[in-house]
Formats: C-alpha cells, sequence, structure tokens
C-alpha cells in the first residue's frame, strides 16, 4: 500500500517546493523592484507637488492637486547658473550630439566588425584585442591626451576658417563632444558587431563574392539587412551611454551655451539664487530620464535578444 502511495506524495512535496521556490524567488524580485523604482517614484510625484505641499507633507504621497507648473518653469523659466531660459535649448544641444554620436559609432562598428570577420587579415587578432583593450580604459585617463587632440583640432579648424571661410565644425563644442564619444564608443561596438557576425554564414559572403559582389555591396545587401537585433543593442547602449555622460561634457563643454543636458541639470540643482525648486528640479531631472526612458519603453524588448542572437554559432 505504501508503495503506491510513495510517487504520489513525492509528486506532492516536489510541486510544494516549486510553489515554494517561486515564491521565494518572485518576492524578492518584488522587493528589489519596488526599492529600484522607489527614488523614480518620489521623482515623479515631487514634480507634480507645489513647493508648499512638499514642504508640509509625505515626500511618498501622491499629490493632493497635480499640477504641470513645475514641468512648464523647468523647460522654460528655469535658472541654469545665471541664464534664466529654461533647459530646453541644452535638452536640444544633447539631441543634436547624441544622435550622430550614436549613428557614427555604430556605423563603424558595424564595418569594424565585417572586416574583422569576413574581410580577415594578417594581425587582425592583434588589431581586435587593441580594440577591446580600449573598452577598459577608464575615462579619467584619456582627459587630459583628448584634450590636447581637441585643441590640435580647433587650431586646425581656424586654419581652415582663415583658408578656405569654413571651418566644418573643428572647435565646436558639440562637434568635440561627437568626437570623443564616436572615438571612445568604437571599442564597444566593434566588439558588439564583431562578435554577431562571427556567427554569420561566410558561405552567404563567398557566394556574393562569387556572383561579383563588391565589398560595400555585401555590407550593404546582405550585412546591414540582418544586423537589425545587434543595431537596437548598439543603439541603445549607446545612446544612453552618450546621453547620461557627465565627465566627458562638464570637461569639453561645461560652458556656454553649448552645455549638454547633464551639465545643465547639475547647474540646475546646484543654483544658489532664490528658494530650493525641488517640484523644478525634480521636473527637469524627469525630462532629462525621458529620451533614455523611451528608448528602452520602445526597443528594450529587443535588448536581450539582440544580445543572444550572436552569442552561440551555427
Amino acid at each position: 500500500m505504501s508503495a503506491v502511495t510513495t510517487p504520489a506524495r513525492q509528486d506532492t512535496g516536489g510541486t510544494s517546493a516549486k510553489t515554494l521556490n517561486r515564491i521565494v524567488i518572485y518576492g524578492l524580485l518584488a522587493l528589489f523592484a519596488l526599492f529600484y523604482l522607489m527614488p523614480l517614484f518620489v521623482m515623479l510625484v515631487t514634480s507634480f507637488k507645489t513647493m508648499d505641499e512638499i514642504q508640509n507633507g509625505n515626500m511618498l504621497a501622491l499629490p493632493r492637486a497635480p499640477t504641470f507648473e513645475p514641468w512648464l518653469k523647468a523647460w522654460g523659466e528655469t535658472c541654469v547658473g545665471l541664464t534664466c531660459a529654461g533647459i530646453k535649448g541644452y535638452f536640444w544641444n544633447s539631441i543634436k550630439m547624441v544622435v550622430p554620436a550614436v549613428l557614427i559609432s555604430t556605423l563603424l562598428g558595424a564595418l569594424n566588425g565585417y572586416v574583422l570577420t569576413k574581410w580577415r587579415f594578417r594581425g587582425h587578432t592583434l588589431v581586435f584585442g587593441l580594440m577591446l583593450f580600449a573598452c577598459f580604459i577608464p575615462f579619467q585617463s584619456v582627459l587630459l591626451p583628448m584634450a590636447t587632440i581637441l585643441g590640435s583640432l580647433s587650431r586646425f579648424g581656424v586654419t581652415l576658417q582663415n583658408a578656405t571661410g569654413f571651418s566644418f565644425g573643428l572647435g565646436n563644442p558639440t562637434v568635440n563632444l561627437v568626437f570623443v564619444h564616436v572615438v571612445y564608443g568604437l571599442g564597444f561596438t566593434t566588439l558588439f558587431f564583431r562578435n554577431y557576425y562571427e556567427a554569420f554564414p561566410t558561405e552567404l559572403i563567398k557566394a556574393a563574392q562569387v556572383d561579383g559582389a563588391s565589398f560595400f555591396q555585401i555590407f550593404r545587401r546582405i550585412m546591414l539587412p540582418n544586423s537589425m537585433p545587434i543595431f537596437v543593442v548598439t543603439v541603445i547602449y549607446q545612446f544612453t551611454n552618450i546621453w547620461n555622460d557627465f565627465l566627458f561634457a562638464s570637461a569639453y563643454a561645461g560652458t556656454g551655451d553649448a552645455m549638454p543636458m547633464t551639465v545643465a541639470l547639475n547647474n540646475v540643482v546646484n543654483t544658489s539664487t532664490g528658494v530650493v525648486e525641488y517640484n523644478v528640479n525634480m521636473a527637469a531631472a524627469m525630462i532629462a530620464a525621458l529620451p533614455t526612458l523611451l528608448v528602452y519603453v520602445v526597443a528594450g524588448r529587443y535588448f536581450v535578444r539582440g544580445l543572444m542572437a550572436g552569442a552561440v554559432k551555427g
């Protein structure tokens, strides 16, 4: 009799253990998510409160009379240093910096990955190793060398301006930041595309070569159309890093009207004139965070899929 009932008891015990494990796992995940999202919740609810409610209420409480006035003031009226014209101009400065930097670094990374996997040359492993090593160089260690290079480019831009009437943006703070982020991000983008293209069938490349396709024809008609997953990964990674960068932005464009959003936000929070308006500061921080949040909401589900697409060859 006991021999008949033992399997059922084992099944019941196994089911109970699985249920308990799930409860523990999901409970911990919910706790970590709550802990992680708490600052975002405080920022969001504070940005819709009046100053009287902030000073007299609970920071975790929902706003009694929600208002968009802090958001409007942060966008068009708040003081960034001594200039009280809001953060809208600096927001567009970041857009003008991020978009070309992401596109250029992504395309160059794709081209590098294509060359290092499908058009290998003597020493390609050494070249890839050096580019991989560049990924581990700290930001702080390149500040002075990069400043020297940017100074040389600025002087060359002045020479071009005198000779041709055009400087081609050399010496412009936004162009400088685009150059810095393209150079520093090239190691990462090359790594992403190289690993992805390593799993791409080489037979397709050879077949295209037999049909007379050139280097760039293969890249444009075969490689790029099949690279959408890793493109999404690279764009999300680069966009997030460049948009949130503060060190390079403060070092090479830390003053004047060309400041990116992160530097302007720091100046808003540290403004010492008048009363500290926490609701306006929180609204400005939320505006600064919206682009990266939007990118993750729109393309986040493709991020892990793109990372795993080149993980297994074959």
